[in-house]
């Protein structure tokens, strides 16, 4: 059996490489070019080391590939990247929100093309190095996505917009494994990237300043001059003044530090008003919610339910499940009435869907209530 992988240049795609080599299965290896990475970097400056989609994480993967014997492709996709990724982050830190681009990295661009390109290889299935678990349920007659075995590095999460179409020819050699597990047997292997530290944060933007990413590019590639308009308000959430921001997009929902303001008590920011400029900031006890609603809702281990469903709800990445009662509200919207108050409910962020470890589906933040 023939079987593609997407080789990020990283450990663990690399590990998937291998196993399914150890296996026997016909491996071919594909790099996908996302990103040029010296883009908005300062002169002089260089692209540190923890970010992915590097020329360097090129080298890495082809260096792997040639280990394992085993043909290795880089495919270009900057284009369809920065249309399909980049420019929509921009777009909804602009709007108040606090985007994801990895779900939509993951899903709408690597899967999607990566099942295509392994058509033109004859290949039958596509992996890559997510920790996650995908597995087809007699029972439903469906795809499963589950989390992976190691609950700390588990990225089911980023996955939740997968369609039925890509689990079918989806496979997550990690899935059964830990980390440690992962760098043991790359060593063991003599692999190339090894000790490779993990990428962090989000890899178009390399030097971590988000504010400063999303200032740059929408002056440049979309002629809007972010950061030099109006200052706005900051107000507490019974209406005082209590300072000026630079930019909404300097802040994100349940955020303390470095909101410019002296308090004799901490405060949060509980609200991003960009209709009016404003951001509201309150005590930590008024960042909860009971309720959101989501929207771009997709079904994964079930299908689209007319009744409530009772499932356990993440909010973000690093949180856990709570109890939560999902109700449609339209074909594409849910709301999400949680058993106890939430907090930091923020919108762009993905709700994802859980009955223990499988992911029943999932949707984007749109608003707390």
């Amino acid at each position: 059996m023939i079987t593609a992988v997407a080789m990020s240049g990283g450990v663990d795609s690399s590990v998937a490489a291998a196993i399914l080599k150890d296996k026997g299965s016909d491996v071919v290896g594909f790099t996908m070019q996302l990103w040029n990475q010296r883009r908005r970097l300062e002169p002089g400056r260089e692209v540190p080391a923890s970010r992915c989609c590097s020329l360097d994480d090129i080298y890495d993967a082809r260096a792997v590939a040639e280990q394992l014997q085993i043909p290795f492709y880089v495919i270009n996709l900057e284009d369809e990247f920065e249309n399909g990724v980049v420019k929509p982050f921009v777009e909804s830190y602009l709007s108040g929100k606090t985007p994801i681009p990895c779900v939509s990295c993951n899903t709408r661009l690597k899967f999607a093309r990566l099942v295509g390109l392994a058509r033109q290889v004859g290949a039958e299935k596509v992996a890559t190095g997510h920790y996650a678990r995908a597995e087809y349920s007699e029972e439903s007659g469906r795809f499963m996505l589950k989390k992976g075995r190691d609950r700390a590095k588990d990225q089911s999460y980023f996955l939740f917009e997968m369609t039925q179409k890509q689990l079918a020819r989806a496979t997550f050699p990690l899935g059964e494994m830990s980390k440690g597990e992962v760098r043991e047997l790359a060593r063991k292997a003599g692999l190339e990237t090894s000790d490779k530290p993990e990428s962090q944060e989000i890899c178009f933007v390399p030097d971590g300043d988000y504010a400063g990413f999303v200032e740059s590019y929408a002056r440049s590639e979309m002629k809007i001059q972010v950061g030099s308009g109006p200052r706005g308000p900051i107000v507490t959430t019974t209406g005082d003044l209590v300072g000026e921001h630079p930019g909404l997009h300097h802040y994100t929902i349940g955020q303390r530090r470095g909101i410019g303001i002296a308090s004799s008590q901490p405060l949060y920011v509980v609200k991003i008003d960009v209709p009016r400029n404003k951001l509201v900031v309150g005590r930590r006890e008024e960042l909860y919610g009971r309720s959101l609603v989501a929207t771009g809702v997709n079904w994964i281990g079930i299908n689209p339910p007319q009744d409530p469903v009772r499932a356990g709800v993440r909010i973000r990445y690093r949180s856990c499940e709570s109890p939560a009662t999902i109700t449609t509200l339209e074909s594409d919207k849910v709301r999400v009435d949680f058993d106890e108050p939430q907090p930091a409910i923020t919108p762009g962020q993905a709700a994802v869907f859980y009955s223990d470890d499988i992911v029943l589906g999932g949707a984007w933040i749109q608003a707390a209530q």
